[in-house]
């Protein structure tokens, strides 16, 4: 395992779940929350089991007579390899805000779109959405790569019974330098997905172990 295992097994975001940024002076994409979410569980186990967030607190700030910001700031949490990690960030939506033609808007849902802002943003500091956040979705070359890659048919998933049914034979191959653990990975993702635990699993072998 190395310091960047979690990040490079979360960082790529599926085509089908970004969508592009609107209502802002500025462009690009972002991704859906609730995919985000999806992968946290998937990553870390259920919600409020193996990941989880806070809100430490929130509240309104005035911008102009028209325009009324809020604000969260979120402590996210989550489990990984046996230790607690926490990522703390803030979000913010407008209130209430004047449109170009000259009208009042109200959102009553700005406390949930600054919750949901702020979670999503640190979740990416861990990696999460990874390439959208550090520019790579800039790159059309790299758009298509991951576009052909979630085109592909999904692999089935690598069942936990194999893993530990095999783990006995994997452990003496590799101490007799017969494979390494990286060699056991990728034999089996030829036709097979793996889970971030089983993926550390492996990778615990060590020759001569």
């Amino acid at each position: 395992m190395t310091n960047k295992t979690l990040w490079e097994s979360v960082c790529r975001t599926d085509p089908a779940h970004v969508k592009p940024i609107t209502g802002k002076q500025y462009q690009g994409n972002s991704p859906k929350p609730y995919w985000i979410i999806e992968r946290a569980t998937d990553t870390f186990g259920p919600c409020g089991i193996g990941w989880g967030f806070t809100v430490v607190s929130e509240r309104f700030e005035r911008l102009t007579e028209t325009d009324v910001l809020h604000v969260a700031h979120v402590r996210a949490w989550y489990v990984f390899d046996g230790k607690r990690g926490e990522v703390e960030q803030v979000g913010q939506t407008k209130a209430t805000y004047l449109t170009s033609n000259g009208k009042q808007m109200v959102d009553e849902d700005a406390p949930k779109k600054s919750v949901t802002d702020a979670l999503i943003k640190a979740l990416s500091y861990i990696g999460f959405a990874g390439d959208i956040f550090s520019g790579r979705w800039d790159d059309s070359k790299y758009v298509a790569e991951v576009r052909d890659e979630y085109a592909q048919v999904s692999k089935p998933a690598y069942s936990d019974v194999l893993i530990d049914g095999n783990f006995p034979a994997w452990e003496k191959a590799v101490a007799d330098g017969k494979i390494t653990p990286l060699g056991i990975i990728e034999r089996i993702q030829r036709e097979n997905k793996l889970s971030v635990w089983q993926v550390l699993k492996i990778e615990s072998l060590r020759a001569g172990k």
